[in-house]
């Protein structure tokens, strides 16, 4: 491959990239995390106890979220936005 298509093709990921990180945020401002509502091995992250999503050990466990859509967690039976 040409310097030249090397070049091009970099620049054209590094604006893709950025045009992704821009609207991120916009997207990640009506999501919340909800806590204890959370089937065992179906938990978005990391929890106290396990190093990464999908590891929850137990349904509803207190340290595991999912990513919800903002003002949804509290009108789930055991939601909390905030780990207990």
């Amino acid at each position: 491959m040409k310097k030249s298509n090397i070049a091009l093709a970099t620049a054209v990921s590094t604006l893709l990239m950025a045009g992704t990180m821009i609207s991120t945020p916009a997207v990640a401002a009506d999501k919340e995390k909800c806590y204890g509502v959370v089937k065992a091995g179906q938990n978005d992250c990391a929890t106290a106890s396990s190093s990464c999503a999908g590891t929850a050990k137990k349904d509803a466990q207190s340290d595991a979220f999912v990513v919800v859509p903002k003002g949804l967690c509290e009108k789930l039976a055991g939601g909390s936005t905030s780990a207990s």
